[in-house]
């Protein structure tokens, strides 16, 4: 109260209430804007969406007011208890590739994208999607006298509610997806750095815009490319909270990585070595690769170009993403998810990124999906329900950006950005589709090790009822989990592994050492 000149105790009393009274306004003010744009974003129902009950929104958050950028975004809210559910943020990699393509409709989301009508089904696995633990275990356990102490372990090992979060899905940068900006050079400047300083922006104007998840524990994830949008979103949130406004503070406590491009020199060592390990090449390409590239040397001599070229040869036959899948054969499509077809992903590691086979469009179980998410995007039904390309974007829709043709800035390594947020109490899993040929589980390995980190429990498996889904091993500060069968996109061919997955991370809780 010093600041104020009082000539009257009764003047000072109106104006400390007057004060008041105009800063409880001004909340209310901005309460009701809050409102109004959240009511402005409600999706009501997509085209050849099944009912639900759970409420989605999706809209634009300004990130840049001068230059006219604006990221899309899609929150589609818990099954349940909505109050009481962290929200998770989702981001695919690329860079240049769409969360909402792949993550959303093709991966963890509620809806997954189908061939004909309706389009939509709903996924049984939805990370959004709740399931109380006895209803859980009466699935796979009858819990008889004699079988007491296995119900009593699997209780042990599983948190009281498996699975669910409020689902928050980005397309992120600009150029990607429904993401837009009014400059142009805005596309040619992008890369890593503005990369997640326009996340965070995006952040703290969207918690401005839903503030009733302000209080929620939030949390990242994502694949891919994402091994370093993650880390580097996960630093710009730590390093801003240590002097953010209280309006601004990010309730941020840990995130979860699959398949992620962590370190390229131990990424491409461990990229051959797995395809020579799983007979993708031959003896002598393999020998060839190792004595001719050295991968901690840029650029690549011709006769190193050379072998990787024979090396990528064998990935326009098989899916890089996921090895033992089929790929997508059908005649009848436009030839833009065929086979012999593959499109910019983009531009790291920047010695395999030459290489046409390092940009193949990853698939699933149908591994033409992706085609059908195209032409479901690029619809005006859809588009208008999800509130999305209000500026008449010049382009279409696609997975992966073909506007972003230049990234400008992308550390050759994020392991000392984990040792940062290691350091700093941030909860960090990573995760390995141990089928992926792209970021295998064999480079994360090479990449984990090197962090040099002390090992609290040793490799051990982990368990999906009776079958083995994978093995872990806890670090100091670090968990790493592999899941059996599964390819680059792990919740899109191990969607109950991965919903178990995410469940014990957002718990804090080991993953089951025993049958259930």
């Amino acid at each position: 109260m010093s600041s104020i000149s009082c000539s009257s105790f009764f003047l000072c009393l109106a104006l400390i209430f007057s004060s008041s009274f105009l800063g409880g306004q001004s909340r209310q003010l901005e309460e009701e804007e809050a409102l109004r744009q959240q009511q402005a974003d409600r999706v009501v129902q997509l085209p050849g969406q099944p009912t639900v009950s759970f409420r989605q929104y999706s809209g634009y958050v300004t990130v840049n007011e001068s230059h006219g950028r604006a990221l899309f975004y899609w929150l589609l809210e818990a099954t349940s208890d909505v109050d009481k559910k962290p929200l998770l943020l989702w981001l695919n990699g690329g860079p240049g590739c769409s969360s909402i393509g792949f993550g959303a409709v093709e991966e963890l989301g509620p809806f997954l994208m189908q061939k004909g009508v309706p389009e939509l089904r709903l996924n049984e696995h939805s990370w959004n999607k709740g399931k109380n633990n006895f209803l859980y275990l009466t699935e796979s356990i009858v819990c008889t006298p004699l079988a007491l102490l296995k119900c009593y372990q699997w209780y042990i090992d599983c948190p009281c509610q498996i699975a669910e979060a409020n689902l928050l899905f980005l397309e992120s940068p600009v150029g990607v997806g429904f993401s837009y900006t009014n400059t142009s050079s805005d596309i040619q400047a992008l890369g890593d750095k503005i990369t997640a300083e326009d996340a965070y922006i995006f952040l703290v104007n969207w918690f401005k815009r839903f503030p009733q998840f302000k209080s929620h524990d939030f949390y990242i994830s994502g694949e891919s490319y994402a091994g370093h949008y993650v880390p580097q979103l996960s630093e710009k949130i730590f390093d801003e909270n240590k002097q953010a406004s209280k309006d601004d503070y990010i309730n941020f406590k840990g995130f979860m990585i699959g398949n992620a491009l962590l370190d390229d020199d131990t990424d491409q060592t461990g990229m051959i070595d797995y395809a020579w390990d799983h007979a993708v090449i031959s003896d002598r390409v393999y020998k060839d690769v190792k004595t001719k590239c050295n991968f901690r040397i840029e650029p690549a001599t011709a006769a190193c170009n050379s072998a990787l070229s024979e090396y990528f040869a064998v990935y326009r036959i098989i899916d890089m993403y996921s090895l033992y899948a089929p790929v997508c054969v059908n005649q009848n499509l436009s030839g833009t998810y065929n086979r012999k077809h593959f499109r910019v992903e983009g531009a790291a590691p920047k010695l395999f990124s030459q290489f046409s086979g390092w940009h193949q469009q990853p698939a699933g179980y149908d591994p033409c999906v992706s085609y059908y998410s195209e032409v479901y995007f690029n619809r005006p039904d859809v588009q208008q329900a999800l509130h999305a390309n209000v500026t008449k974007i010049a382009y279409n829709w696609t997975h992966c950006s073909d506007v972003i043709t230049k990234w400008n800035d992308a550390p050759a390594t994020v392991l000392p950005t984990l040792h940062k947020l290691i350091n700093g109490g941030i909860r960090i899993w990573v995760f390995s589709g141990d089928t992926d040929g792209r970021i295998p589980v064999t480079s994360t390995r090479y990449s984990l090790n090197k962090l040099g980190l002390k090992t609290i429990q040793e490799w051990t498996p982990w368990y999906d009822h009776q079958q083995v889904g994978g093995w872990t091993i806890e670090f100091e500060g670090l968990t790493f989990v592999t899941v059996r069968g599964a390819g680059h996109q792990v919740p899109t061919f191990a969607p109950r592994q991965a919903r178990q997955l995410v469940s014990h991370f957002l718990a804090n809780q080991q993953l089951p050492h025993s049958a259930f």
